[in-house]
């Protein structure tokens, strides 16, 4: 049986290219001197492609647009490595017959343990006591007092299997819980706001869990950030294009709010010095499924996804 022929847009990890080299004949397209080149030999024959979003494929970019899948006749799947596929046109995709798969599920724990983490550390400030002690500041005085967990309302933007998740830790922590996603949640009680305006106006914790994309660009605006008020905290762990990230500077600046909590940023891996200069936002680089025993399963997924389609089995995480 011959191979099939499989463009990978961007560097995936050795796991996945090493489970796809029985079945695929792999064009590493990052490699080409001159990839216009290559494309334009190879695409007649392409049948797959394998991409990710950029923190996944070490920054690089390489968006899957109508455009780009135009070029392949054959081209029947694309299978993304993270659980976001805002780097694919997936409406177009679904338009003209072609699979795409994601990997979801399998690093929803890891995720949400981030979220849960970055916002406890937010909160409490223990990164910068870390530092405090490490400059030998305690010697001379205590650490300041912090803002509390206790009697706090965790808004969540989006209560999908992730948000979910973080709920689940929340309700441990004694937190209330209230939700905004674009339809109604099953089998949750929290109540649920229409809006991420009426959101932010009940919480005083607002965690982001929305997917990235046109319709979510900017959702968290000025508007968003002073209805959350002076003693509110924001936690993006999403994508950074959600957040409008100069109104959020700004609101950090002039205490609109109190601190926010970052994995993401519009720009990655390019993070604003204005923000960086903050002293109240605690800021990580993407790093939400970032453990090797999740990366490596989201990798399988890729795998099983793309075999699983070229035997004619059932794909195991279309979106």
């Amino acid at each position: 049986m011959s191979k099939i022929d499989l463009v990978m847009t961007v560097p995936l990890p050795p796991l996945i290219i090493d489970g796809l080299e029985r079945d695929f004949t792999i064009q590493k397209l990052w490699l080409a001197d001159d990839w216009e080149a290559l494309l334009d030999k190879i695409a007649p024959g392409v049948r797959a492609i394998a991409a990710a979003v950029p923190i996944l494929a070490q920054d690089r970019v390489w968006p899957i647009d109508a455009a780009f899948m135009s070029r392949f006749p054959n081209l029947e799947i694309v299978a993304n490595l993270g659980v976001g596929y805002d780097n694919i046109d997936a409406n177009w995709a679904k338009d003209h017959n072609i699979a795409v798969t994601n990997t979801p599920d399998v690093l929803t724990e890891e995720t949400a343990d981030t979220a849960f983490g970055l916002m406890l550390n937010t909160v409490r400030e223990f990164s910068a006591a870390e530092r405090y002690l490490r400059a030998g500041k305690w010697l001379q005085q205590p650490y300041r007092l912090t803002a509390s967990l206790k009697d706090r309302t965790l808004g969540i933007l989006g209560l999908g299997r992730i948000g979910k998740a973080i709920a689940c830790r929340a309700e441990g922590f004694g937190l209330k819980i209230v939700y905004h996603s674009r339809n109604k949640a099953q089998g949750v009680d929290y109540p649920y706001y229409p809006d991420v305006l009426s959101l932010a106006r009940a919480c005083d914790i607002l965690m982001v869990v929305v997917p990235g994309g046109p319709e979510t660009r900017n959702m968290i605006d000025v508007d968003v950030l002073k209805a959350l008020g002076p003693d509110g905290i924001l936690i993006n762990i999403a994508r950074g294009t959600i957040v409008d990230e100069p109104a959020l500077i700004e609101a950090l600046a002039n205490r609109t709010i109190h601190a926010a909590g970052l994995d993401v940023f519009a720009n990655e891996p390019h993070v604003p010095e204005a923000l960086l200069a903050l002293d109240n936002a605690v800021l990580l680089p993407h790093v939400g499924s970032a453990s090797v025993v999740t990366r490596d399963a989201m990798s399988q997924l890729v795998v099983d996804n793309l075999v699983n389609w070229s035997k004619g089995a059932p794909l195991l995480t279309p979106v």
